[in-house]
């Protein structure tokens, strides 16, 4: 799978940047002992579309003065992400993330454990080389808020009678807090303004709510070939999203079909076919959409130096993904 986000004609010129982002990756992964290196950089391998890299970039002033911190903490953001997939598929018990095998399938609980926490020090420890104290607190408040969403979900497995407001709250801390530190670091390493910064950290934490929403639904809707994983694995793990709360909102008696599924029971592919179709899931997508709006309108104030088309495209790439 491709690790290149959409050709779009502002990405054109920061390919040097995302292919140095990509090299340093690839160091920060391996060169240390093979039970979490082999892994590690297995995960980096599989791919991704590296929007998190992409919007630290487009969110800073693209100095050539600032470029090795730039890069160096579009890597340490990836370096997160890759360490919540491999905790989440552990969690979650995924068998497969963008088609291949997850790492506690092909080596274990523990192994997981070990590689997800490895990539979640090697990130704090390239950023703190930057020499920005504010940086690395930055990231810090983002993983904690990571791990809260997580936690959220654990809470909630399994409730058929969670909120829309708790959901969401949950997708602040569990999707848009990485999306916000990574605009927020763009702005930060370049010398933006607090306010800016606070601007740009509240666009990608609503981009990063409707990348929730829109994986949510694609959890229903979308192609098994295209996801890298089957369909309904939500509702098989007992995560509860807005396109079901929704549905049963409208239609109650869907709760305790979606229970019997969790449950065991046959028809998922059934009960996902449903939930697809269903008004429910049609309310979550203009929810979607209502959060990239939002988060285009804030980029019409102070933003730093941040390359506010460049932005609006990230943003539409989640609106392309809805259609």
């Amino acid at each position: 799978m491709s690790t290149a986000p959409p050709v779009y004609a502002f990405v054109r010129p920061l390919r040097p940047w995302l292919t140095q982002c990509e090299e340093m990756l690839g160091r920060f992964a391996g060169g240390h002992a093979p039970q979490v290196s082999g892994p590690a950089t297995d995960t980096l391998r599989a791919g991704g579309k590296r929007v998190r890299p992409l919007m630290v970039f487009c969110s800073s002033a693209r100095d050539e003065d600032d470029r090795a911190a730039l890069v160096t903490a579009a890597a340490a953001v990836e370096l997160v992400h890759m360490a919540t997939l491999v905790h989440d598929d552990l969690i979650d018990g995924a068998t497969t993330r963008r088609g291949l095998p997850t790492v506690a399938r092909v080596h274990g609980a523990t192994a997981a454990i070990n590689v997800g926490d490895f990539l979640f020090a090697r990130a704090f420890a390239e950023l703190s080389r930057v020499g920005s104290p504010a940086a690395v607190a930055a990231l810090a408040d983002a993983a904690l808020d990571l791990a809260l969403g997580e936690m959220d979900q654990q809470r909630a497995a399994g409730d058929l009678n969670l909120g829309v407001d708790a959901y969401m709250a949950r997708c602040r801390r569990k999707t848009g807090a990485l999306f916000a530190v990574a605009c927020r670091l763009g702005g930060l390493l370049s010398g933006a303004s607090d306010e800016a910064q606070l601007r740009l950290a509240s666009f990608g934490s609503h981009v990063g709510v409707a990348f929730q929403i829109l994986d949510d639904i694609l959890d229903l809707a979308g192609s098994p070939a295209e996801m890298g994983k089957r369909r309904g694995t939500d509702i098989l793990s007992g995560t509860v999203t807005l396109p079901q709360i929704l549905a049963i909102a409208e239609e109650p008696s869907l709760g305790n079909e979606i229970g019997r599924v969790a449950a065991g029971g046959d028809g998922l592919d059934a009960l996902c076919d449903r939930l697809a179709a269903h008004p429910g899931t049609a309310k979550a997508r203009r929810r979607a959409l209502d959060e990239v709006q939002r988060a285009t309108a804030l980029l019409d104030g102070d933003i730093g130096g941040a390359d506010a088309d460049a932005l609006r495209e990230v943003a539409a790439g989640a609106v392309q993904r809805l259609a």
